[in-house]
């Protein structure tokens, strides 16, 4: 069975394109994953020679991994994107490398606009040499609840605005399920504060972020927008800036490879978990 197409990929490039223009005003989130990412990275006792910089946007990652003296390869869904990194356009869950072809790949903040997640993973790990390191980070589930409740508010009936969302424990089950190894998924949560809905908004349009639902839903009415601005700005602080806040998915996996170490098997244990945490008499 194909998945569902819930995101437009037309939409997706022409957003991205749109958004090359001033990335860097708006791509604070991105920024911030990708600074996270390179730390993880950093952690790891191992060097790797060739890697893909997956979602590259305007090539934060891809620099910061030639730097580190490891053969990039960027790709991005956007042509402008991909064009000024000198890499490849492609959608995450299409991607053109043969088998084994990175030892590292790093997707940063682009995983949650896909429509096909767990083929996209799937591709990663097929993409990977054995043993080669995958990392990820995306907007999870519990982001931007005061958006989410304005836009509820302002309008007569439930409109479908804002993309589903994918929280951490799904995220590690969906690592597992495309057959990466030692797969680690854990969150972070961030507050950012904007002056009004309309700076939010901003935002989200100026990072390629705004709404890219294949089914999309007509524009907000004057009256409609005015009501959520007002919503959003009830929650305001007594400096008038709303607090938001953005709830990040980090993920980690391995290619499998045959001297990796393996969890224990289930039931293997030889002393009782029970019995360690019960209190000692005297």
């Amino acid at each position: 069975m194909t998945a569902p197409e819930i995101f437009s990929r037309r939409r997706r490039r022409m957003r991205r394109d749109r958004a090359a223009r001033d990335f860097a005003a708006h791509g604070f989130l991105h920024a911030r994953m990708a600074d996270e990412l390179l730390d993880r990275l950093d952690s790891v006792q191992r060097s790797f020679v060739r890697a893909l910089d997956l979602g590259c946007l305007y090539g934060r990652v891809g620099r910061a991994l030639a730097a580190r003296g490891i053969d990039t390869v960027s790709a991005d869904p956007g042509f402008r994107f991909a064009q000024a990194a000198g890499g490849v356009q492609c959608d995450e869950d299409r991607l053109p490398f043969a088998d084994g072809s990175f030892d590292l790949v790093v997707a940063c903040g682009g995983l949650d606009q896909v429509n096909d997640l767990p083929g996209a993973l799937t591709l990663v790990r097929r993409a990977l040499k054995p043993d080669g390191l995958f990392l990820g980070a995306f907007v999870g589930a519990g982001s931007l609840p005061r958006l989410r409740a304005a836009l509820l508010g302002a309008e007569e009936r439930a409109v479908a605005r804002l993309h589903p969302q994918i929280d951490v424990r799904s995220a590690g089950d969906l690592l597992a399920r495309a057959g990466l190894a030692l797969p680690v998924a854990d969150g972070e949560r961030l507050t950012v504060r904007y002056r009004s809905l309309f700076a939010l908004l901003a935002d989200l349009r100026g990072s390629a972020s705004a709404s890219l639902l294949a089914d999309a839903a007509p524009p907000l009415t004057r009256t409609a927008l005015a009501r959520a601005a007002e919503l959003f700005q009830a929650g305001a602080d007594p400096d008038g800036k709303v607090a938001e806040t953005v709830e990040i998915v980090h993920l980690l996996g391995w290619a499998p490879a045959p001297d990796q170490p393996r969890p224990a098997r289930r039931g293997s244990g030889a002393a009782s978990l029970a019995d360690a945490l019960r209190p000692k008499r005297g």
